[in-house]
């Protein structure tokens, strides 16, 4: 089975406990990600929906930063997880149960749409686009890392991170359902949105449990992220 999105409830009773690799790569994930997007954005005051939050790892590391955040996964066991570990950490972060297709939230109400490791699982990429920019408020940012499609980016993420490192469960990803670029910009153009430059991301190094550790790179061939704005109305 391909695309496998049953793994976040699954494991959502650790997904903070430090017990499992793949979890821990999702973790280390984030402070490579906002190496770029802290450069883009003051967190501080912003009104942020976490769109695919999962556990909440992205969620919380923004409220932390100041930011007042909403996180949204289908994955409820794994919403509920999140919850539980905001109130032990004494973060206020709202937490809902709904896709990224159907948002149940009024328009313009976000300064920035957050969407980390999710693009490459939905099941209509333009419908998301709409609605990302349907809730963004004008001049708002929409702020995203995905997989490119091509036999590189099949090779890295489901032959070695996924078949022999395990550093992601087998089956988590459907490469068939990988985003080029260039689809991207086109799908967030008919949305109405403005994209910007486009960045990789990937391994930098290792920690002392030697997992990898994470952060930009120049090559777009696997890894991407980037952002979009919405045009301030005239």
């Amino acid at each position: 089975m391909r695309n496998d999105l049953t793994i976040y409830d699954t494991y959502a009773d650790k997904w903070w406990s430090d017990d499992i690799r793949w979890v821990r790569t999702l973790k280390n994930l984030v402070p490579g990600r906002l190496k770029h997007f802290d450069t883009l954005i003051d967190w501080q005051g912003k009104d942020v929906l976490d769109l695919g939050c999962a556990g909440g790892f992205m969620a919380e590391a923004l409220a932390k930063r100041g930011a007042q955040v909403t996180g949204i996964d289908p994955a409820s066991d794994a919403i509920t997880a999140a919850r539980q570990h905001a109130q032990t950490e004494g973060l206020r972060i709202a937490y809902d149960v709904g896709v990224g297709e159907a948002l149940p939230y009024d328009a313009a109400g976000f300064d920035a749409v957050v969407c980390v490791d999710v693009l490459e699982h939905v099941t209509d990429l333009q419908k998301v686009m709409f609605e990302v920019a349907r809730v963004l408020r004008p001049g708002g940012l929409f702020l995203f890392d995905t997989i490119n499609r091509n036999p590189l980016a099949r090779l890295a993420t489901i032959t070695v991170a996924e078949d022999i490192l395990r550093l992601l469960p087998r089956g988590t990803h459907d490469p068939a359902m990988f985003i080029k670029p260039a689809e991207l910009r086109t799908a967030m153009g008919t949305a109405g949105l403005v994209p910007s430059r486009f960045t990789g991301l990937g391994p930098r190094g290792v920690n002392r449990r030697l997992d990898l550790t994470f952060g930009p790179l120049p090559l777009t061939a696997i890894l991407y992220m980037g952002h979009a704005h919405k045009p301030e109305t005239t």
